[in-house]
């Protein structure tokens, strides 16, 4: 019999698991709002700079994330899936992590190339890169189309945790849900 501590992923790697989700979709939730505001307008700007922060925010928090992640036990999926799905499931991640890390590096490297100021709650980043619109547009194409491609990763990733649960009947989806206490 498996022990309790190995049934779900340890505590940090399950609070950094939700807060960058939470973290994307204000992201994703801002820069797609941005659009019910006229171009030039205060409260656009101010979902395009949230949008970069947030990405930064991503960033961030994407070192500790890994460590935590690597540094703990990998739960075992009960029953065990098919070597296809697991295979899919690692394939998937490593996707995630790379749009999480390419997504906030292209973002602050096209706002560089296009010799903007780069925001961050109260503080201003320095350019990575020199002013180039040219490379800023083709910067900001691929981050634009990376923004998409992560619509489908996260609906994948998404997908096969309930796919899982509720057709498999394995217990994928309580590896990253917190731990409920047991009433007294």
């Amino acid at each position: 019999m498996q022990n309790h501590a190995n049934e779900r992923y340890g505590t940090m790697t399950i609070a950094l698991h939700w807060l960058t989700f939470i973290v994307i979709a204000a992201g994703y939730a801002c820069i797609e709002l941005r659009e019910l505001f006229p171009k030039g307008s205060d409260p656009r700007e101010t979902m395009k700079a949230l949008h970069f922060m947030l990405g930064l925010l991503v960033l961030m928090l994407l070192l500790p994330r890994l460590g935590f992640r690597l540094a703990g036990p990998t739960p075992a999926t009960l029953p065990e899936p098919p070597a296809w799905q697991r295979q899919a499931a690692r394939l998937v991640h490593l996707l995630l992590y790379g749009l999480m890390l390419g997504m906030p590096i292209a973002g602050w490297l096209a706002l560089s190339a296009a010799g903007k100021t780069i925001p961050f709650f109260g503080l201003e980043l320095p350019a990575l890169i020199a002013e180039n619109k040219e490379l800023a547009k083709t910067i900001k194409e691929i981050h634009e189309t990376g923004g998409v491609i992560g619509y489908y990763l996260i609906g994948l990733h998404v997908s096969a945790v309930l796919f899982h649960h509720y057709v498999q009947r394995d217990n994928t989806l309580s590896h990253m849900l917190p731990a409920l206490k047991k009433p007294d």
